[in-house]
């Protein structure tokens, strides 16, 4: 119907076009709809939405080894993993820059964290390097303190280092802006600049102090030298005492009358796995700001330079979990099948009134602690437990012969099918409920027996149940954690145990996320399967 007349378009009452009129009212009828369920929508965002997306996140995310090591990821690419030997003596020396930030800023233990995942052993390593790093370099402060006592106060390092504009800046506020190089310094001894910088700006930061009043660590002394060994003639970018005490300093390494010393040796002094090149392979290897390290490890592989490979045999157990909590899951869905199907049938034909009261008995677990229920199981379950005690007094089993029915898969399964039994019973008995009786009672007017009545008419009608009760307690059972880690014993975990273990113990998050993403993958897959074969419009709960 079109809503333009002979004399112009239709109006409404208050003279708007008809047609404008109820697309504003449209509008607002779908804006209030909207602001109805944004709370809704804005806790299921903030609950399930982002924490599944930060999961994903962190089983990629790997910046604490770059954004704690900078110097040092980029000196060591030049390395060659594969040579058996270790890095040169520039990588070393950039970790002594870096570690010595890091572990003012106690950020140290946190790479070695991340490190000890991939390869155990360096952890310790770090924090031990943590405690001792400032004796880096400590033989040249002690040379250039002899050279000149200058080389002592913090005001020689602020005329070899400071921008004027930042000292000046600093005379005039309250606040110290942070530190800021010459450009002079920045390019005539770039490593020694970047040494000071890290130092100025961590004294700053770190200790609310000032770097005027305080003396550089022994690294930014080992800086200096490397910067004046290589480039002799740095002193003419400085005027005053700075080019002074630089040129004396420069000649006297030029002349080789300065001892060298070498970061390396100081390192492997520390401990001698700095020399080791695995340590320095491992290190390489994970220096990226993302990593497939955690999925290949969630798969029993591992990350190496020259691309993925199998772990040790002793060392596969991710597929040997996954591939149990798959099958201890389908188990413990078709036992729920099998116990519930009698009792949601009986409670569907039974009088109402009788339904209800034995509705509450289903019901009534829900009632209970899911602690206290996993307990109960672990009691009944034992080898002086009450199942035990009974089959031993009716002489089914010796005294000397009970059965092992507790930390084993069996235990898992028989306490889970208990937990999970009534959300298999509840959809199946809603599904039956709507199942006319009037249909059985046909098939068998027609000749058919009650077994054939049942297969070909009655359990067809409550597929339905059946597959959402499975699928409930399918998921249900993948992801479950405090029963099996309670029953389980070593043999009866699940993968989740083990997620729960590195977030909890191990503090492995990403490796966590990764196992976590995977069985996030699985059960998708296997909702996908389920809607392909059966079809998930077939899944009913009432």
């Amino acid at each position: 119907m079109s809503d333009i007349t002979q004399s112009g378009p239709v109006l409404a009452a208050d003279g708007t076009p008809l047609k404008r009129s109820l697309a504003r009212a449209l509008r607002m009828q779908k804006i209030r709809a909207l602001m109805l369920i944004a709370p809704l929508l804005l806790f299921v965002l903030l609950t399930f939405i982002l924490p599944i997306a930060d999961m994903l996140f962190r089983s990629v995310e790997n910046r604490i080894v770059q954004d704690t090591l900078p110097q040092t990821v980029v000196a060591v690419q030049d390395w060659d993993a594969d040579s058996g030997e270790t890095p040169p003596e520039a990588v070393f020396e950039a970790l002594a820059y870096d570690l010595v930030v890091a572990a003012e800023r106690k950020r140290h233990t946190r790479v070695g964290t991340r490190l000890n995942y991939e390869t155990p052993g360096i952890s310790s390593l770090f924090r031990k390097a943590g405690r001792r790093v400032d004796d880096v370099g400590e033989g040249y402060l002690k040379q250039f303190e002899a050279l000149d006592p200058a080389w002592e106060e913090p005001q020689t390092f602020m005329s070899v280092f400071a921008d004027p504009e930042w000292l000046a800046s600093r005379a005039d506020g309250e606040t110290e802006p942070p530190f800021q190089l010459s450009d002079s310094a920045r390019e005539a001894l770039p490593k020694a600049s970047d040494a000071y910088l890290s130092f100025a700006r961590t004294i700053q930061e770190e200790d609310n102090d000032s770097p005027t009043e305080e003396e550089p660590w022994a690294p930014v002394y080992m800086a200096l030298h490397s910067d004046l060994a290589a480039n002799p003639q740095a002193a003419k970018a400085f005027s005053g005492d700075a080019q002074r005490l630089l040129q004396e300093a420069a000649a006297l390494i030029e002349s080789g009358q300065m001892e060298t010393e070498s970061a390396r040796d100081a390192f492997v002094k520390m401990d001698k796995d700095w020399a080791d090149p695995e340590v320095w392979r491992t290190l390489k290897t994970y220096a990226g700001k993302y990593t497939n390290g955690y999925f290949l490890n969630a798969a029993d592989l591992q990350k190496s330079p020259d691309g993925p490979e199998l772990r040790p045999e002793d060392e596969r157990i991710y597929g040997t979990l996954f591939m149990r909590t798959l099958i201890m899951s389908l188990a413990i869905t078709c036992s729920c099948i099998v116990l519930g199907y009698p009792v949601a049938w009986i409670l569907a034909n039974l009088p109402s009134r009788t339904a209800n009261l034995l509705m509450i008995l289903v019901l009534l677990p829900f009632w209970t602690s899911l602690l206290v229920r996993t307990s109960a199981w672990k009691v009944m379950l034992q080898q002086q437990g009450v199942i035990n005690d009974t089959l031993v007094w009716l002489g089914l089993v010796g005294d000397s012969d009970r059965l092992v029915m507790i930390n084993n898969q069996f235990g898992t399964i028989v306490a889970m099918t208990h937990i999970l039994l009534p959300f298999m019973i509840l959809p199946m008995y809603s599904v039956m409920q709507t199942i006319n009786p009037s249909y059985l009672r046909a098939a068998k007017s027609l000749g058919a027996t009650n077994w054939t009545a049942f297969w070909r008419v009655y359990f067809p009608q409550s597929v339905p149940g059946i597959g959402a009760g499975s699928i409930l307690v399918f998921i249900l059972a993948i992801g479950y954690y405090i029963t099996p880690e309670l029953v389980g014993g070593t043999k009866g975990v699940f993968i989740s145990n083990r997620i729960a273990y590195h977030i909890s113990q191990s503090l492995n998050w990403g490796l966590a996320a990764a196992l976590g993403t995977i069985l996030l993958v699985i059960v998708l897959a296997l909702y996908w399967a389920y809607d392909k074969i059966v079809g998930i419009d077939n899944v009913k709960l009432g």
